[in-house]
């Protein structure tokens, strides 16, 4: 009964927050200021640091102090990283002096990089150390520190990684061996400068409960666990799906994110897709004449070059995906392409006798398709098999091609694997009917 009421509580708190970072600007501190000093103290640490931001700015000097030493380190430093310029410099000086030093330390790096990300309060043993001080040690500073502690790292004098050790290690080895003779040597660490999104990688890859955090020359600065990369996760998997969808990621949420921007963010991507749609009006022009002298084909356009479109964005999203979630790499490409001829092939020819026996019994198809019925038919049948090929093909090796030259692999968003195919559908299916309907229709 007790964890049913926790869980309602939590629910309760969650949907608070969601309803408090879509509220306007003033309204969201309007409410703030209406909470009870607890209920204050909750919200603001649950708040992202951007709706955090609003409340902060419209806080007394004195209660800024308050809820800014509330935060964690990296919290605080996410939280700084959104204010006014003018205002940074203020709110440093707010911390006393050693807990500035370290949310500088964090300011450094941009707010995607791993040291970004990190927190510097992480537990330091030395491999000379005895199990028996250790946990002691470990006693002491849990008293003092409230950051979630997964296992310890082992230094040099230097403060230069040499190893892990977890806490299951520590307890059950014996009080008077030395740390160097439990800790793992073979851990998994990144790099201050990695991108976060990387970093959220190697937590999937690696099943991990803590990742330390080290320099270029292997000197520990700090240490990222779960609950720090949780929010980066849903961030990178948000600007994929917006790319993917044909669109530049936004940097806000959709009601944080003003009307110009919003607009402009979706209106590159259409005037690329407009001009890329301008070949297709050219590519039909190539072939006016054709369709005059045979109109039943322009009946048959839209099926064709939609279905090589739907079947390129298929294959576009599913490679995208895989290659961020590192199911395949770059090399992987020519075992790709062998394996998306055979499914673009089998689906082609599908869709094409699927297509070859609507037409074939469908009522008054004379009527409808001309004397030639059968023949048009099988062009169609040849060509969606062709097209479907084809767009299969471009959306699976259009994400290949932009990771080989550095750029997202989201950018080959549905939308332009549809383009290009809608161009390259034309010219195959005229080419085809040109060949079969030589003499007949043409």
């Amino acid at each position: 009964m007790e964890n049913d009421k926790i869980e309602v509580l939590e629910q309760n708190q969650e949907t608070l927050q969601e309803r408090v970072s879509a509220m306007s600007s003033e309204d969201r501190v309007e409410y703030f200021m209406s909470l009870s000093r607890d209920e204050a103290e909750d919200l603001f640490l649950d708040l992202p640091p951007e709706d955090q931001k609003d409340i902060f700015l419209n806080l007394s000097t004195a209660q800024q102090r308050t809820f800014l030493r509330m935060l964690s380190l990296d919290s605080m430093a996410d939280l700084i990283q959104h204010l006014p310029e003018n205002m940074k410099y203020e709110a440093l000086n707010m911390l006393d002096p050693q807990t500035k030093m370290e949310v500088i330390g964090l300011l450094v790096y941009a707010e995607d990089m791993a040291g970004g990300v990190m927190t510097p309060h992480f537990l330091r043993l030395k491999p000379d150390m005895e199990v028996e001080v250790a946990i002691r040690y470990l006693r002491t500073y849990s008293k003092h520190h409230d950051e979630t502690i997964y296992y310890t790292v082992v230094v040099d004098n230097e403060d230069k990684l040499l190893g892990v050790v977890s806490f299951r290690d520590l307890l059950l080895s014996h009080p008077t061996k030395k740390i160097g003779d439990i800790m793992e040597t073979d851990h998994v660490s990144v790099l201050d400068t990695m991108d976060q999104e990387e970093v959220a990688q190697a937590f999937s890859d690696y099943d991990l409960s803590a990742i330390p955090v080290v320099d270029k020359d292997g000197h520990i600065k700090g240490v990222i666990t779960p609950e720090d990369i949780s929010q980066v996760i849903e961030e990178e998997a948000t600007e994929d799906i917006q790319r993917i969808g044909g669109m530049e990621a936004l940097d806000d949420p959709y009601w944080k994110t003003d009307f110009l921007t919003l607009t402009k963010k979706r209106a590159g991507w259409l005037i690329v897709l407009l001009i890329g749609e301008t070949f297709t009006a050219t590519a039909m022009g190539r072939y006016e004449t054709l369709l005059q002298q045979a109109i039943v084909l322009s009946l048959f356009l839209p099926l064709i070059i939609s279905s090589g479109g739907n079947s390129g964005s298929q294959a576009a999203t599913l490679i995208i995906r895989s290659l961020a979630l590192k199911e395949m790499r770059l090399r992987d490409w020519s075992r790709v392409l062998i394996r998306e001829v055979g499914t673009g092939l089998i689906m082609g020819v599908i869709l094409g006798l699927v297509a070859l026996i609507r037409i074939m019994v469908w009522p008054n198809r004379e009527a409808l398709y001309g004397a030639h019925y059968g023949k048009v038919a099988i062009a169609v049948a040849i060509s969606l098999t062709g097209v479907v090929l084809w767009g299969t093909i471009t959306g699976a090796m259009l994400p290949f091609i932009l990771r080989k030259f550095k750029a997202d692999p989201a950018r080959a968003s549905a939308p332009l694997v549809a383009t290009i195919v809608d161009i390259t559908g034309i010219m195959i299916y005229f080419t085809v009917a040109t060949t079969l309907l030589k003499g007949i229709l043409l």
